[in-house]
């Protein structure tokens, strides 16, 4: 059977610089194995699945899923699916904002001009003990004293969120993925550090996950972002960060604060066509 099929770049201008997903736009009637299967085949990051809304107030129904196993919620797959559906044809239920409905219950959307803003679920924060700071460390290659701040924030995904005095500390990191696999009860760590103009390095490590590097993640974003206004280590409404040098990609995630924290940036579909399934 034929189904509809995008893959878009999310959180990039340049074409091929952002971070892939796959959407499968007719996914009603695939079974978890398939769904499993053919993400497992697309070896992307993630790849989502697009299903009737069973919430009144959604717009449609969104599953998410790895190389390796299905998980609640995860951002860039959410702005890259808000973009194929919107190109495909959806016509939001309300204007200038679309509903989707995943695990993690009902996610708001704001549509701007080339740009789509995910509300992020409200995070969950357990500051880290010493012992996981101290291994974390040691996964990264660094001293335990290079980490300013460390918190297991939970938004869906569970990244171990972990802040350096800087970007070059960020982009220097040499991280064992084994060790790192070796984390239990979170999905992987996110690191970030100051640039001097305010921007933000920021890596994503998955290795449990099937991703050892996230090119650009939309929830260690997110995750970033909970740190820095409970930490309170800005004083402005917002700003950009930055992902994927080390894989050859150029992310952008730009982050606003208002009562609650939105993650957004551009995407556009590189792949339309169709998918066999049988």
């Amino acid at each position: 059977m034929d189904r509809a099929y995008s893959q878009v770049d999310v959180f990039t201008e340049k074409p091929f610089m952002g971070n892939p997903v796959a959407v499968i736009l007719e996914a009603q009637d695939l079974s978890d194995g398939q769904m499993q299967a053919i993400a497992r085949w697309t070896n992307l990051s993630e790849t989502t699945f697009v299903l009737p809304p069973a919430h009144v107030e959604a717009d449609y129904r969104l599953r998410i899923f790895t190389p390796n196993s299905e998980i609640p919620f995860a951002g860039h797959p959410t702005l890259g699916s808000a973009h194929a559906l919107l190109e495909y044809g959806l016509k939001p239920k309300k204007a200038g904002a679309l509903v989707q409905e995943c695990g993690k219950g009902l996610v708001d959307l704001r549509i701007g001009e080339g740009s789509i803003f995910l509300r992020l679920p409200e995070p969950g924060f357990n500051e880290a003990k010493a012992h996981e700071l101290l291994f974390a460390a040691q996964s990264l290659g660094i001293n335990r004293c290079d980490i300013l701040n460390g918190a297991h924030v939970d938004v869906g995904p569970t990244w171990f969120t972990l802040q350096l005095a800087s970007a070059q500390k960020v982009i220097a990191l040499k991280p064992d993925m084994e060790r790192i696999s070796a984390l239990e009860g979170i999905t992987g760590i996110t690191v970030f550090g100051p640039h001097p103009d305010g921007k933000y390095e920021v890596r994503s490590f998955a290795p449990a996950y099937g991703v050892p590097e996230d090119p650009v993640c939309g929830s260690g974003n997110g995750c970033v972002a909970a740190l820095i206004r409970r930490k309170k280590l800005i004083s402005v409404s917002g700003y950009t960060a930055l992902q994927g040098r080390c894989l050859g990609r150029d992310g952008q995630v730009e982050i606003e604060y208002d009562s609650a924290i939105w993650v957004g940036g551009k995407a556009a579909v590189r792949i339309n066509g169709t998918i066999r399934s049988e």
